[in-house]
């Protein structure tokens, strides 16, 4: 079985485009994998065709460690574009090794490894700005049956922030965990903003609402800073979204810069990598939580990974918060039952790109403002996504 051919396919999701990818090989055989990349789509698309597409062609989509392997090295460079399109080809050559073997892709990354699988809600609190509109919105969402729910309270802060604006932010965290209770965890997404001594003291103010941890305090880079600052805050802290590289991961454990590691398995490698890394976390007692912030091929790559990975503890979802027409994409795939993850059944990664869906929903330049913009916020919403693409 060799790779005969490679296609991607762009798609908008109100303020989001995704782009997936999709291998065919000379027996008939389809992989599906997602080269989603905030902001940089078409940068990706033209990568995979231009770079990629030649070196993946008549590979064995079996030979994952010496094919991604070679592109790894052979990139030269580095960085989340490159390693973004790696990550997609990797992805959809494990669906193309599940169909082949007749059995889901978990199973052939070390099989069921969990009874249940959880999932923290993402995307729920755009156009929220008052404690009072979080509060309401909390309070839905948790009913669904979600083990955990994020979100940023800062929305555009940058290294120090005003006083108002940092107790505005205390006050939506005390809202939330106010509307959620005790039982639900709540998980404070900063995005990389604040200087460090802002950070800490962030972390002192919300350290009495229990999160479950802080995301990205600082800008992720500095792995001594981040190690240092986790030795001082009251709150667990998570980071490793932008990882792209095994070496960086190695770092990461080694230092033990988080308590919670967070690879994103479509920008970092794939799922080979990503478990490498996870055994790296299990090794020093960290436990792993994999970003997904794109379209559901990622999030469907990420699952199978959780379930045959011993420390995932749970699993970011922005799909019961996303467009409408999210589950179209991928031929109706949903597979959220009342917070909960289900257990993938079907050979490979069990979902098959819509090219008609696709293309009913085309490609919007610039759909998604920075996060320091604080249109972000106000479009972060599923009633304007849809308002925008009618």
């Amino acid at each position: 079985m060799k790779i005969k051919s490679v296609e991607t396919l762009l798609a908008n999701a109100g303020i989001r485009n995704y782009c997936f990818l999709r291998l065919t090989t000379d027996n008939g055989l389809t992989g599906a994998g997602e080269v989603s990349l905030e902001w940089q789509e078409q940068t990706v698309r033209t990568l995979v065709h231009e770079w990629l597409e030649p070196r993946i062609i008549g590979q064995d989509p079996f030979d994952i460690e010496a094919v991604v392997g070679g592109l790894i090295r052979d990139q030269y460079q580095g960085g989340s574009t490159v390693m973004t399109a790696i990550s997609g080809a990797e992805i959809a050559m494990w669906d193309l090794i599940g169909k082949a073997c007749g059995q889901p892709v978990f199973k052939l990354l070390g099989g069921r490894a969990h009874r249940t699988l959880g999932a923290y809600a993402n995307g729920w609190y755009g156009g929220a700005g008052k404690p009072e509109q979080l509060s309401a919105l909390a309070s839905d969402v948790a009913a669904q049956g979600f083990a955990a729910l994020k979100f940023d309270p800062f929305t555009v802060a940058w290294k120090w922030p005003g006083r108002e604006e940092v107790e505005e932010a205390v006050e939506r965290v005390r809202a939330v965990r106010a509307a959620v209770g005790g039982k639900v965890e709540i998980v404070v997404e900063i995005h990389g903003r604040l200087a460090f001594d802002a950070a800490l003291d962030f972390a002192q103010r919300v350290a009495p609402f229990r999160p479950a941890f802080l995301e990205e305090p600082l800008v992720p880079w500095s792995l001594e800073s981040l190690a240092r600052f986790k030795s001082l805050s009251p709150c667990p802290i998570a980071g490793g979204e932008r990882a792209y590289m095994l070496e960086d991961f190695c770092q990461i454990t080694e230092r033990r810069s988080v308590d919670l590691l967070q690879p994103d398995i479509a920008h970092c490698g794939g799922l080979c990598l990503a478990k490498k890394a996870a055994a790296m976390a299990q090794a020093r007692d960290i436990r792993v939580a994999p970003h997904v912030s794109v379209g559901p091929v990622a999030l469907c790559a990420a699952l199978h990974f959780d379930w045959s990975t011993p420390n995932v503890w749970l699993q970011e979802d922005f799909s019961h918060h996303d467009v409408p027409w999210r589950s179209e994409l991928v031929g109706g795939w949903n597979p959220l039952r009342g917070g909960q993850f289900v257990l993938p059944d079907k050979p490979g990664l069990g979902i098959e790109i819509d090219d008609a869906a696709c293309g009913a929903h085309p490609y919007k330049a610039h759909a998604f403002p920075s996060l320091w913009d604080a249109r972000w916020v106000d479009k972060f919403t599923q009633n304007e996504t849809t308002s925008s693409e009618t």
